[in-house]
């Protein structure tokens, strides 16, 4: 159901790749809900993925862009306010990558240019977009911009490795550049700490199926979908949510509030059941 939420707002949404991707997912509702937006990934990643696909059923145009490079921020950004016809009113950066963890390098054997390739991808791309954006004045008054994060900004998580450490920057810098902005413009900065979801970046995580399965465990609630998140979204991108800044809002079922649940407990005590079996 759609309840008309963007109508005539326009927007920028980073990182679709296919319809796995929660960046997919916020494209649509934001189509339905009357936006209008300009579609943007790295050239590398238009050639693997669909985004014309998603293109033609939003009507929406492509700007490739490289989110670390600043000429090409200013390119998108600009390009977008001339396809837009004036200032954009809502942002999504839904960016992500690790070369050590694409490696299989664990934490304590990092490759430290790709670990400085992870933080200029994941993270800095997102202070990047703000800056670009705050040089160009391209964000309207009472905007909104929003990251998607993860709760290992917090909590260690086997396996996320040094993607941790980008989630933590991320969310720095949207209390910074909220600040910042809040004060100047009105404009709204924050992250979602959303559920591990089975996109095309997630399911390179080692053991994706397992965490994903944790999550689920320990959420009362079950985690949170792609679409789920997309909703989620929509909302801080309205005129809902205008008070809503400098947060880290977690989207996740309840799990960053668990310490353990009934259905984990049963989970450990079949599996510490089976391992003392196995001992005898």
């Amino acid at each position: 159901m759609a309840y008309n939420l963007l109508k005539g707002k326009k927007g920028i949404i980073f990182g679709a790749l296919n319809d796995m991707s929660i960046a997919w997912k916020v494209a649509e509702r934001a189509h339905e809900e009357g936006a209008e937006f300009v579609l943007t990934n790295t050239p590398v990643a238009l050639r693997l993925g669909t985004l014309n696909e998603l293109a033609e059923k939003c009507s929406a145009q492509i700007i490739p862009s490289d989110a670390t490079n600043l000429d090409d921020l200013e390119k998108l950004i600009s390009g977008a306010m001339e396809i837009l016809g004036g200032k954009i009113d809502f942002i999504l950066h839904s960016i992500g990558m690790s070369p050590n963890v694409r490696k299989g390098l664990p934490y304590d054997r990092l490759n430290y240019d790709y670990y400085q390739k992870t933080l200029d991808i994941s993270a800095l791309s997102f202070h990047k977009v703000l800056l670009v954006c705050r040089k160009l004045d391209a964000i309207s008054d009472w905007g909104s911009v929003v990251a998607l994060s993860y709760v290992a900004a917090q909590r260690t998580l086997y396996g996320y490795n040094d993607m941790a450490d980008a989630k933590s920057l991320l969310e720095s810098i949207a209390r910074s550049f909220g600040y910042i902005y809040g004060r100047d413009k009105k404009i709204r900065v924050n992250t979602i700490s959303q559920s591990p979801t089975m996109t095309t970046a997630g399911s390179g995580v080692k053991g994706i199926d397992r965490l994903l399965d944790f999550s689920d465990r320990m959420s009362p609630l079950g985690n949170a979908t792609a679409l789920e998140c997309a909703d989620y979204c929509i909302t801080l991108f309205s005129d809902l949510t205008r008070k809503v800044t400098m947060q880290n809002l977690f989207h996740d079922g309840g799990f960053s509030s668990m310490g353990m649940s009934l259905r984990a407990m049963t989970q450990y005590d079949k599996s510490f059941r089976d391992c003392m079996g196995d001992g005898d």
